[in-house]
């Protein structure tokens, strides 16, 4: 059973755009701070982008600082990724996560206990 589902994934012109979402499966608990990370082949696992569900300052890495938005939809357990400005570089796979313990800000995979199969993204 998949807790966690991204959409939205494609192929695109650098500098193009698009919006990621993630949709909560039914039996998900409670969450504190959500988020997306990626993975390039070859690559390790780095966090994009974080926030707690409660709201607050949203958290980016610093590759995507002002030109991705997280944003979230709490009544309807969605999380979005707006992504423009693409570039080559932001080719990945794309995954979503939520976690009860960890600190939005550091964005580190290891505290995410709940992930999303992923969506690839592919810039060119």
């Amino acid at each position: 059973h998949v807790q966690l589902v991204e959409s939205g994934g494609g192929s695109v012109q650098t500098g193009g755009s698009l919006r990621l979402s993630c949709e909560a499966s039914k039996d998900i608990r409670s969450t504190n701070c959500v988020g997306w990370f990626r993975q390039a082949p070859g690559k390790k696992r780095e966090g994009v982008a974080a926030i707690y569900t409660a709201g607050g300052t949203a958290h980016y890495v610093d590759s995507v600082q002002g030109r991705f938005t997280i944003s979230k939809d709490n009544a309807k357990k969605i999380l979005y990724l707006e992504m423009n400005s693409l570039k080559p570089e932001d080719t990945a796979m794309y995954y979503c996560a939520a976690s009860w313990r960890a600190l939005c800000s550091w964005l580190r995979a290891p505290d995410f206990g709940y992930w999303g199969p992923g969506t690839q993204v592919t810039v060119s």
